[in-house]
């Protein structure tokens, strides 16, 4: 019986570790594929950047980001499913080459002096820039 009664008391402490250390481990990070982007952006500054997308263009997070197919009420960040999201790559390559070549701006150096070139520049709060 008092063997039995310290099994019980070992295994409750040893069950009670476990918990408390996976409870106390941290979130995992969430899934990045970033392509263009530096792969060691802070969380901040990507959030600033896809900002700067969400106002360019007037649109929300579900114009390049998929949902997550177990919750679709979620975007799944990291998918490449949705074909806007290989364009904003395409754009941002292009006005990367358009600054550099035009005006001499390199990225990452300025990062206080504003590009000439932006999403802005063209698309001014629209999700396609008018042809002219």
């Amino acid at each position: 019986m008092v063997a039995y009664k310290k099994l019980v008391v070992i295994s409750s402490l040893a069950l009670a570790v476990v918990i408390s250390i996976a409870a106390s481990s941290p979130p995992a990070e969430p899934k990045r594929n970033l392509k263009v982007l530096p792969k060691n952006i802070s969380a901040e500054d990507l959030d600033k950047v896809m900002d700067n997308f969400k106002d360019a263009l007037g649109v929300k997070c579900n114009f390049c980001h998929a949902p997550q197919k177990d919750d679709p009420n979620k975007m799944d960040f990291a998918s490449d499913a949705k074909p806007e999201k290989e364009i904003a790559r395409d754009m941002m390559r292009m006005t990367t080459k358009i600054n550099k070549k035009y005006f001499n701006v390199k990225p990452g150096k300025d990062k206080e002096a504003l590009p000439p070139v932006t999403c802005a520049t063209c698309h001014h709060g629209k999700p396609h820039p008018e042809n002219k």
